[in-house]
């Protein structure tokens, strides 16, 4: 019997579909967990990866099958992107007469973002390497591999960093902003895309449509701009 059981036990983790599968119904028990209590370590972000660490160790699911198992929800991060596209279409209109606000935070606040990191780092004695790791923490995993690589800082640790920021600026980053008293839907979705990319910007589509155009608006723009000008600036600085 228990060399039935065990065996029907690790046919059943060893399954093509085991790890899409807790990764869904974890992700789903998260959502309904938050939306009923709204508490912040219950972020379904934050929880859903704690739960499944805990499920991988348990069951001693090597992580390569588990991340060939979920490789269809990789798959759809892409049209997930694109399809941002849509809250920020029909309030193109809201956007362009905003135009030269967004620049200008595009600006201030992109800076404040990379430099106070890193800054911060460099005061509590991080090596450089550390610091060129931790400079494009605020823009999506993709460009901030590319550039930490590029810059000398190491992919695997920025997507970490990118990681703890997006979790941290969508459980803190809406109760700092009521704290400031910012209630305007397009300066709190800046706020949140800027800040914490992907993670935030999902955050502000729960707080309204405009909130999340703003956002998604704003993570483009930060991972274009940091793309672009960190290579520049750190070859000019260094």
């Amino acid at each position: 019997m228990n060399l039935d059981f065990s065996a029907a036990w690790q046919a059943l983790i060893h399954h093509p579909l085991f790890g899409l599968g807790i990764t869904l119904a974890v992700y789903q028990l998260a959502v309904i967990a938050y939306e009923r209590t709204r508490w912040i370590f219950l972020q379904p972000v934050l929880f859903s990866m704690v739960v499944l660490v805990a499920l991988l160790l348990l069951s001693g699911l090597d992580y390569g099958e588990y991340s060939a198992s979920v490789s269809p929800l990789i798959l759809l991060l892409g049209p997930s992107t694109v399809a941002l596209a849509v809250p920020l279409y029909l309030n193109l209109r809201r956007i362009r007469q905003l135009l030269v606000p967004i620049l200008v935070t595009l600006l201030v606040a992109g800076v404040f973002a990379t430099v106070s990191g890193v800054l911060l780092a460099w005061l509590l004695g991080a090596e450089r390497l550390v610091l060129m790791t931790l400079a494009p923490k605020s823009v999506t995993s993709p460009i901030a591999m590319l550039v930490a690589d590029e810059i000398g800082g190491v992919a695997a640790l920025a997507a970490v960093f990118v990681m703890i920021t997006g979790v941290l600026g969508a459980m803190f980053g809406p109760a700092l902003l009521d704290l400031c008293r910012v209630s305007h839907p397009a300066a709190r979705g800046m706020a949140m895309g800027m800040t914490a990319h992907a993670v935030g910007t999902s955050r502000a589509l729960q707080e309204s449509e405009e909130c999340g155009a703003f956002s998604a608006l704003a993570m483009s723009l930060m991972g274009v701009a940091t793309a672009v000008l960190l290579p520049l600036l750190v070859a000019l600085i260094v």
